[in-house]
């Protein structure tokens, strides 16, 4: 079955570059020019992965990536300007799994898309059936990859998700950032260790009743972070 992308950019050759090349490999490709044509399309079809620019008219990349999140927790990449650090980590705040800096090389693009996808799929491969895990009123369903707070649904991205997977896990294992980043986001990922404080930082907001005074993820001060069942 062939994987799904939806691309969004104004820049209507940047578009037409990455579907070919996209094409070219099997993928199958939507594309959008505009905030609000990108947050319909992502509304009607759920997508393998979302490549995602922050300039957009209409709605910027940030605020279609924050309305995603409130519906989907299908993979983002956001496209962002060369060296600008406050785009990437706003990307990564608004619920962004990855980031790539323009301009940028279609191999680049095309090896960060394979990763996510191949990523997500070994998840829906050769996993235990219903594998759920509970620590007091947090439940996970591995399978499903859906996660729950006193039975209400929490919506995690995959990223949040990863990492939360990682350290339940391997309880009272501490990691380090490098660490982390090398297991969640590979070894070649180009990010440096602030994607995993907002990670980490978003993951508590969301499964933590006082995120300040955390219950599940523990920081181990000048070493790294840690799951205490």
């Amino acid at each position: 079955m062939s994987k799904r992308v939806l691309v969004v950019d104004d820049e209507k050759l940047i578009v037409k570059g990455i579907r070919f090349s996209l094409e070219q490999d099997g993928m199958e490709v939507d594309c959008a020019y505009d905030g609000e044509e990108a947050l319909e399309a992502a509304r009607q079809r759920e997508y393998d992965v979302v490549l995602l620019d922050v300039m957009l008219p209409k709605l910027t990349g940030f605020e279609v990536c924050q309305q995603i999140r409130e519906f989907s927790s299908m993979p983002i990449i956001m496209l962002t300007a060369k060296g600008d650090d406050m785009d990437k980590i706003l990307g990564l705040e608004y619920g962004a799994d990855d980031y790539i800096t323009k301009p940028f090389n279609i191999l680049e693009v095309k090896a960060r898309i394979k990763a996510i996808i191949r990523r997500n799929g070994k998840r829906q491969v050769g996993e235990e059936a219903s594998k759920i895990v509970e620590f007091g009123d947090l439940r996970v369903d591995c399978e499903s990859r859906r996660v729950y707070i006193e039975n209400k649904e929490v919506n995690l991205t995959a990223k949040e998700f990863d990492l939360l997977e990682l350290l339940m896990f391997n309880p009272n294992k501490v990691y380090s950032r490098d660490s982390l980043l090398n297991t969640v986001w590979g070894y070649d990922y180009p990010g440096d260790v602030r994607t995993v404080d907002v990670h980490i930082r978003r993951l508590r907001e969301k499964i933590e009743t006082n995120p300040s005074e955390p219950k599940y993820i523990h920081t181990k001060w000048g070493v790294g972070y840690f799951f205490q069942n």
